[in-house]
């Protein structure tokens, strides 16, 4: 381990520190939640994003500028059929990571008012000079003040924010955050659907020193009561009526709570410290700005802004702390990686629909594009039941991230519609999508035909794809990119097939989203990518096969979880690295390949270790009226297995129906059945699906 002391800025004392290197375990070092969509009236599922408990200022250069930094991997090559295999992985953590001495900062803290080494490098990206979130705001605002930021339509009319407004607003809403009280280092919750308001109210917080927490719109009353007991909000920002009531059903639980702001639909009470949202930026209007200016310029970016909360499916939900630097350097990194453009050149547009409580969408949304100048479009809070897609295709986005469930929906509307057409219009299809997936698999592959595009590709794009995409409201669209939760190989050669290649993304909201992505320099099917610049990988106890648990290093590993010293140690281990809890392995070129989850190791009474995801990937895609898979053998003597069919489900509660859906009763007729409904399926009387003799060109098993 190396440590150098930087010398002291008026930012921050930041301390330089490389990664320790361990031979054998650093395999690759690069210089680089609910959501919807449909064609016409899909509607998807809540998702969330990878975390670890679930697994996820100077001016800068011109653009074109950028750092190069050498990518040095292991080789390691990953077998075609990469998880056919059982693996076994020692689990074991690392050791607890040193207590820092007294008075000077490390590289964790679980302290909302601490401050942590920043893991800066010695070239590259990685020693970008740090900047915290106004200042990396007012370069955008000097850069782009003029060109639109923020857009969304009010009815039929269209409104929009441009970059020096959505400034001036986010110092308003601070002015008024401080006059009702908040306090330094104190939350801000924030509770509704993706708009305008949710962006400044968050960066409000920021800017008035206190820090931004996103809560889960589906939270339970006691869930809210948490999250906001846990952050000691202040102040708690709903969307409407309905979030409202939650909050106030628990409102003499929070000591620390000190007003309420409503930010859509008009109140429909008046209660004391409850305030719409006109009341409350009128607050801090004509407020001085010289109290404001203080807290921004004492703001260092090796300092907590902002709070992530976990879903909490293995106990209770934990305050992932994102320092200033975590944000502003990852969307350096990232925009880097992804070769966004610079809104002089071309304005880059994104779609805000996925839940902001959420890293991947707070990343997406709001920081990296904020860094390139691009502009966000919200969608509507009815985009979960299929309006989604009227704003994609007013919207035209340049880049557009979906969880897997969203192109999941996507393809099999496609599918289902593509099942009514004309037998001409099927085998054109056909042909253009075989003619799409060789085009695209032999670009992927590298091969010395890459550089040659077949004249059937042109005649199959102007035919079909071009068509696809304007239908999509993807036709300006040049980044696709899914993450949050493992996708099948079906709908990624289904979209491949289509010219649309989907970028995987992998990350945690431990290292602030994303962590690797691919990109179409380097781009493989099952592949997450490789590291954003900047950014380490090493595997953790890898097996013979070169399985591992995936660990992080880099500026955008987070500070540490808020009040809980105990579950930080365990993420981090005592060189710093953050273990993901998930299990991996590179290919001889560095691509990252996810293989399963230490905690979902199955052991079973006879000692053996099962990972039980390659399995039921396996039967999901070997049998494709099969949506979802759980294997179980967990001390048991044989391993069974829990399979739910391709159903219908209620736009309203998301509950399952007995409705197969359009997809699943095209494939049950292919088999020469007429089932139409899931509790015919699962009879299992229907002898087309589960025949004696189990003739395996037509039996469902």
């Amino acid at each position: 381990m190396r440590l150098t002391l930087c010398e002291s800025t008026d930012m921050s004392e930041a301390v330089v520190m490389e990664p320790p290197r361990a031979d054998g375990f650093l395999e690759s070092s690069c210089g680089v939640g609910d959501s919807a969509a449909s064609l016409d009236d899909c509607i998807v599922d809540t998702a969330n994003e990878s975390s670890e408990e679930d697994s996820a200022g100077e001016k800068e250069e011109e653009i074109g500028q950028h750092n190069e930094v050498t990518c040095s991997t292991k080789t390691t090559e990953v077998p075609a059929e990469l998880t056919s295999n059982a693996q076994t992985v020692k689990a074991q953590r690392p050791s607890s990571l040193a207590v820092p001495a007294a008075g000077e900062p490390g590289l964790w803290t679980s302290q909302g008012d601490a401050e942590v080494k920043l893991r800066m490098g010695e070239s590259g990206l990685a020693a970008e000079t740090p900047l915290t979130v106004n200042q990396m705001f007012t370069l955008a605002v000097e850069r782009y003040g003029d060109y639109k930021a923020l857009s969304w339509k009010e009815g039929e009319q269209q409104k929009s924010l441009t970059y020096r407004e959505y400034y001036q607003s986010c110092r308003t809403a601070a002015k008024s955050f401080m006059k009702l009280g908040l306090q330094r280092y104190h939350g801000v919750g924030i509770l509704g659907f993706n708009s305008s308001e949710w962006f400044i109210a968050d960066i409000g917080a920021i800017l008035a020193g206190g820090f931004a927490v996103g809560i889960y719109t589906t939270n339970s009353p006691e869930a809210c009561q948490y999250v906001a007991e846990n952050c000691k909000a202040n102040i708690i920002v709903v969307e409407n009526h309905k979030q409202l009531q939650k909050i106030l059903q628990v409102e003499d639980k929070l000591p620390h709570l000190k007003a309420i702001i409503q930010y859509k639909d008009a109140l429909k009470e008046k209660r004391p410290n409850l305030y719409s949202w006109a009341e409350f930026m009128e607050l801090g209007r004509d407020e001085p700005d010289e109290p404001l200016d203080a807290i921004i310029s004492s703001q260092k970016p090796n300092q907590c802004c902002s709070l992530i909360y976990t879903s909490g499916t293995t106990g209770q939900p934990k305050g992932v702390m994102l320092s200033h630097d975590n944000i502003t350097w990852t969307a350096l990194s990232t925009s880097r990686h992804v070769r966004l453009k610079d809104a002089t050149l071309a304005q880059e547009v994104v779609v805000s629909y996925l839940p902001l409580s959420h890293i991947a969408a707070q990343m997406v949304d709001m920081w990296i594009t904020m860094k390139v100048g691009g502009m966000t479009h919200f969608a509507q809070p009815d985009a979960l039941k299929g309006s989604l897609v009227n704003t994609l295709k007013e919207a035209r986005p340049t880049a557009f991230m979906g969880v897997p469930r969203v192109w999941e929906k996507m393809q099999e509307k496609m599918k289902s519609v593509g099942a009514k057409s004309s037998t001409v219009r099927r085998k054109v299809a056909a042909w253009a999508k075989d003619v799409g997936l060789q085009t695209n698999l032999t670009k992927m592959n590298q091969s010395a035909a890459a550089g040659r595009t077949p004249f059937s590709y042109q005649i199959a794009k102007k035919l079909v794809f071009k068509k696809v995409r304007k239908a999509l409201g993807l036709d300006r669209c040049s980044k696709c990119y899914t993450g949050a939760a493992p996708i099948t190989k079906d709908t990624l050669e289904f979209f491949l097939s289509l010219d649309i290649p989907l970028y995987e993304l992998y990350g945690m909201s431990e290292s602030s989203g994303p962590h690797t992505i691919s990109s179409p320099e380097a781009f493989k099917l099952t592949s997450c990518g490789k590291e954003i610049p900047g950014c380490k990988t090493k595997l953790h106890n890898p097996d013979e096969e070169g399985n591992g648990e995936i660990c992080f290093w880099g500026r955008h590993v987070f500070m540490g979880y808020l009040n809980m010293p105990d579950k930080t140690e365990e993420a981090l281990d005592a060189e710093g690295w953050l273990h993901s809890g998930d299990l991996g392995k590179h290919d001889k070129k560095g691509f990252l390949f996810i293989t399963g989850r230490i905690k979902e190791l199955i052991i079973t009474a006879g000692g053996e270790n099962i990972p039980p995801v390659p399995i039921e990937d396996a039967v999901k895609e070997a049998v494709p009226l099969i949506n979802n898979a759980m294997l179980i053998g967990d001390k048991r003597k044989f391993l069974s297995m829990l399979l739910t069919v391709k159903c219908q489900v209620n736009a309203e509660s998301g509950e399952p129906e007995d409705e197969l859906t359009a997809e699943a009763v095209e494939i049950c007729r292919k088999l020469g059945s007429n089932a139409t409904k899931v509790s015919e399926v699962a009879s299992g009387r229907d002898r087309a699906l589960f025949c004696s003799s189990c003739d395996k060109s037509t039996c469902l098993l």
